[in-house]
C-alpha cells in the first residue's frame, strides 16, 4: 500500500516522498488508517519497523487538515531516552517540512536556554511535544503547563520506559490529560505490565501485532560459553586478533559500562562509554565521533539497542546477555542494517544458560559456539535445568561448548543448511 492510498494532505505527502517513502511497512499499513478514524491503538511491533511514522503521520494529517488551537499543547509523544526523543522529532521535522506544525523536544541534560524555549512551548502552545517523562512531569510540577486539551497522547517504546521505572510518571502526566482524547502505545513486546497500563489509558483499542521477526540472514551469530573473569581476557584477545571498524560491545547497567569501557582501556583498548550518566552534549559528542569513524569501538547500556539508526556497525558483542530474547534481536539488530553484513558475538555465562536458550527459542535456531582461546582454559559445560528438560524434553540440545573452528571477529558463518535461518529511572528526566 502507497502513502497516498491512506493520506490526503498533498504538502504531507510531498515531504514524504521527499524523504524517499514510498511503500507502507506492514505497521504502518496497519495502524495509519486507524489512528485516522480516531481510535485508541495497540501496537506491537520491534524497532525498525517503521513504527515513529506509523504514530507521526495520522497525527500530522489531522493537525493539518482540522482546526486545532494554536495557543495549547495539541499532542504529547512520550519516549524514554533523549536520543530517541531527538530522533523521533528529527523525523518529525522532515515529515512536516510543507506543512505548518510546530513541535518541540523536552528532555534533560540541557542548558538554561534549551529548558526556558521548552518551557516557552508549554507555555504558550506547540502542535507536538516530544518528552521524557521525568522532564515533563518536571515542567508539570512548575504549574505553568496546561494539558487540557491534549488531543493525541502517544507512548513509544512503552515496554522501555516501564523497564525504566517510569509507569508512575507515566500515569501522572495522563491525569493532566482529558479523557476524551486519542491514545496510541507502541511497544516492541507485551509484557503484563503494559497489558495493565493499556487496560489504564487506551479505551477500546485496536490491537495491532506484527510479529517479531528473526535477526536478519546477514548477522553471523556466535556465542562463547565462559566464566565471568574470562570475559575481559577474551575480548583483549579478539580485539588482538583483528583491528575492529565499528563495535558496539553493550552491557548489562551504566555501571558495568564504566568498568568495562576503564577496564579495556587500561588494555590499551581506545574505547569510548555512553550511558545515562552523561551530559547530553557529552553523549552527542560521543555519538558523532562513533558515527564519524574516530571512535571504532562504543562501550553501551541498551539505551541505543533501539531507535538509533547508525548504518554501519560491523559487529556487536553482548558483553551481558540482554534480560529478554526480544532485547537480543534489538541489540544485534543495530549491525547487517543497509544490506550489509555483521556480526554478532554474545559471552555467555552459567546464569545466563536459560536466557541463552530462550533466545535460541525465539529465533528458531541454535547459535554456533565458539571456542574459547587456549589461555582461557575450559569454559563450562552448557546445561539445561531439569524444568527445562522436562518441558522440551524431545528436543535434542547440544550440552558441550566446542565445535566452529574460529573465534575473534573473522569467524564465518558455518550455519547447518537444515536450520532456519534495568535501566532504572534516574537519569532521562
Amino acid at each position: 500500500m502507497k502513502f497516498d492510498d491512506i493520506l490526503t494532505n498533498d504538502d504531507l505527502l510531498d515531504a514524504i516522498y521527499d524523504m524517499h517513502f514510498d511503500e507502507c511497512t506492514p505497521i504502518q499499513e496497519k495502524s495509519i488508517p486507524v489512528a485516522l478514524e480516531g481510535r485508541d491503538l495497540l501496537a506491537i511491533a520491534q524497532t525498525g519497523t517503521g513504527k515513529t511514522a506509523a504514530y507521526l503521520l495520522p497525527v500530522l494529517e489531522q493537525l493539518v487538515n482540522e482546526n486545532y488551537p494554536t495557543d495549547r499543547v495539541n499532542c504529547i509523544i512520550m519516549a524514554p531516552t533523549r536520543e530517541l526523543a531527538r530522533q523521533i522529532d528529527e523525523q518529525l521535522q522532515g515529515f512536516s517540512y510543507y506543512v505548518p506544525v510546530t513541535s518541540m523536544p523536552v528532555y534533560g541534560g540541557t542548558d538554561g536556554i534549551t529548558y526556558e524555549k521548552q518551557r516557552q512551548s508549554l507555555k504558550s502552545g506547540a502542535d507536538i511535544i516530544i518528552a521524557t517523562p521525568g522532564r515533563l512531569l518536571s515542567h508539570i510540577n512548575m504549574g505553568y503547563v496546561n494539558l487540557s486539551r491534549v488531543s493525541f497522547f502517544i507512548l513509544d517504546e512503552a515496554d522501555r520506559m516501564l523497564d525504566m521505572g517510569f509507569y508512575d510518571d507515566i500515569m501522572t502526566i495522563a491525569s493532566h490529560l482529558p479523557k476524551e482524547r486519542q491514545t496510541m502505545l507502541f511497544s516492541a513486546t507485551m509484557p503484563d505490565k503494559i497489558r495493565q497500563l493499556a487496560n489504564n489509558i487506551l479505551v477500546n483499542p485496536v490491537d495491532v501485532r506484527i510479529a517479531v521477526s528473526k535477526p536478519a540472514d546477514k548477522i553471523d551469530q556466535g556465542v562463547f560459553l565462559c566464566y565471568e573473569p574470562q570475559k575481559i581476557p577474551l575480548l583483549v584477545d579478539m580485539f588482538s586478533k583483528e583491528t575492529p571498524k565499528k563495535v558496539v560491545i553493550f552491557g548489562s547497567s551504566k555501571q558495568k559500562v564504566k568498568e568495562l569501557a576503564r577496564n579495556l582501556h587500561k588494555k590499551g583498548i581506545a574505547v569510548a562509554e555512553i550511558h545515562s550518566d552523561l551530559e547530553q552534549d557529552r553523549r552527542d559528542e560521543v555519538m558523532l565521533k562513533f558515527r564519524a569513524g574516530h571512535v571504532s569501538v562504543l562501550v553501551a547500556t541498551d539505551i541505543i539497542s533501539r531507535g538509533i539508526d547508525i548504518d554501519d556497525i560491523d559487529t556487536i558483542i553482548n558483553f551481558d546477555v540482554p534480560r529478554s530474547p526480544e532485547d537480543y534481536v534489538h541489540r544485534i539488530g543495530r549491525t547487517a542494517r543497509a544490506e550489509k553484513e555483521g556480526k554478532a558475538i554474545t559471552l555467555v555465562s552459567e546464569r545466563d544458560f536459560p536466557k541463552l536458550s530462550r533466545i535460541q527459542r525465539l529465533i528458531g535456531k541454535e547459535i554456533e559456539r565458539l571456542p574459547l582461546p587456549e589461555f582461557l582454559g575450559e569454559g563450562p559445560l552448557f546445561t539445561v535445568s531439569q524444568k527445562q528438560k522436562s518441558r522440551h524434553k524431545n528436543k535434542n540440545r547440544r550440552k558441550d561448548s566446542t565445535g566452529g573452528h574460529k573465534r575473534g571477529f573473522s569467524h564465518k558463518n558455518h550455519r547447518n543448511r537444515n536450520q532456519q535461518g534495568s535501566l532504572r529511572r534516574s537519569s532521562e528526566d
